[in-house]
């Protein structure tokens, strides 16, 4: 599906380090705002009344509408095109929409009813129609690598560099929740919703000054014919589902997404619930996690990549996900100062999967730039959906069965344990087995007559 005059005997030029920082920085209101969803929701809605199963609920509507408006948006993306379009308007909806997944509840001050149904439908409404913008910026976003350039190591540059500011992101959530916690004092359910709303505003100005500095600084990818007399031919959604490659990146893909947004719900509970450790560590352990993955991101950045190495590296960040899971799910209270030591490891193991597993579904894609959207569209499809049920499914187990008892530690092990430590750990050793029945081949591509990006 490639273009039909291809100078056979040269390569695509590497993508230019402005282009890339400009593309990098596109997913920053994304990437604040998703990090406060799965850190600090559950933590919100139980804070301000609601069981964990009806937290659960909210979280697990939000992602289902997630995972159906990427579908939606990749379907449509494909179709028409315009990607910053898409990624604007979704951008414009995560901003006016966020504040009030972590803000009062409307509902109840309308119907003068404060009953947790009521605020469970309020916050459920929110949250799946914040999802919805953040499922259509994500897929244009997400998209973009392949139409912006077909050479294979500048694919992978663009998605570490994603990634090296989707920690810059993450730290300057803690950053910001850090100081309101410090700042304002919360006794009450209004002033636990004032510090949210707070957190959410200056998350909702940061991230929208990096939106406004990718959408100047990138231009438009334009589509040039497919080589076959149609400038606009999409890719039928059989062709993928054709290919063995498909499924095996989509799983992987899931794996990987599990294993980071799993962990990241259940890391601030388990530092102070289970570790007992003091209040700045559930911000300080987070920081030190997208730290770690900051600096490897970087370097990442600087490596020549075939599929032999997406692999290897891919398979040494699950390996060593699944030593650090090992370890949360058998530290003693005693010993919880070694969780920052940890946190440095799991922040390497989390940057080395998640830049190759996104960087896997480009290899996918290839030269096949008409049916992008929907590849990355269908496989968050999967991403959300797998995300809403497991944190719903453990949610439900920490209501019924709050406390295993584990006689070799004297303590016990929690489901905040199982849900940081041991299922991370499952899901990076299937990662890494699934990654070896691959065959990722990235030959080197073949340029167009024109540019991808003008």
């Amino acid at each position: 599906m490639g273009n039909g005059n291809e100078d056979e005997n040269s390569d695509p030029k590497p993508v230019a380090r402005c282009s890339i920082l400009y593309y990098g920085v596109g997913h920053m209101l994304n990437d604040i705002t998703a990090a406060c969803w799965f850190t600090y929701l559950l933590l919100f809605l139980t804070d301000i009344g609601l069981s964990p199963r009806d937290a659960a609920t909210v979280m697990l509507s939000g992602q289902v509408a997630d995972g159906f408006a990427t579908i939606f948006a990749g379907e449509l993306i494909d179709r028409f095109g315009y990607f910053k379009m898409w990624h604007g308007a979704g951008s414009l909806l995560v901003a006016v929409s966020f504040s009030s997944v972590f803000g009062d509840c409307f509902p109840c001050k309308l119907l003068a009813n404060h009953s947790t149904t009521v605020k469970t439908v309020s916050y459920s409404v929110s949250a799946a129609i914040f999802n919805v913008g953040w499922a259509a910026t994500q897929v244009s976003h997400m998209s973009m690598v392949n139409c912006i350039s077909l050479n294979s190591t500048s694919r992978v540059v663009m998605t570490s560099c994603r990634n090296a500011f989707t920690m810059v992101a993450n730290l300057s959530l803690y950053v910001i929740a850090l100081t309101v916690f410090n700042v304002s004092n919360a006794s009450t359910n209004a002033d636990i919703e004032n510090q949210y709303r707070w957190i959410a505003y200056l998350s909702i100005i940061i991230g929208g000054c990096f939106v406004g500095i990718f959408h100047l600084g990138t231009k438009e990818p334009r589509l040039k014919r497919s080589g076959y007399g149609d400038s606009f031919a999409r890719i039928s959604w059989n062709y993928w589902f054709k290919k063995s490659l498909y499924y095996q990146v989509g799983l992987v893909y899931m794996l990987t997404r599990l294993v980071q947004n799993v962990s990241q719900a259940y890391l601030a509970s388990y530092v102070i619930i289970d570790l007992r450790m003091a209040q700045s560590a559930k911000a300080l352990v987070p920081a030190i996690i997208y730290i770690s993955s900051f600096i490897i991101s970087v370097i990442m950045q600087e490596i020549s990549w075939t599929g032999h190495h997406l692999k290897a590296y891919y398979s040494a960040g699950g390996i060593l996900w699944v030593c650090c899971g090992a370890g949360i799910l058998l530290i003693p209270r005693s010993l919880s100062g070694f969780m920052y030591i940890m946190s440095v490891f799991i922040g390497i193991a989390n940057a080395l999967m998640a830049v190759t597993a996104v960087s896997m579904q480009s290899v996918l894609v290839g030269s096949d730039l008409r049916g992008c959207a929907f590849v990355y569209g269908s496989l968050s499809f999967l991403d959300k959906i797998s995300c809403g049920i497991a944190l719903y499914a453990l949610q439900l187990f920490q209501s019924t069965t709050p406390k295993v008892q584990d006689n070799l530690s004297g303590g016990y092990i929690s489901v905040t344990r199982y849900g940081l430590g041991l299922f991370p750990a499952f899901c990076s050793l299937a990662g890494v087995v699934l990654t070896y029945t691959m065959k990722l081949h990235t030959p080197r591509s073949k340029s167009l007559m024109e540019p991808l990006l003008e």
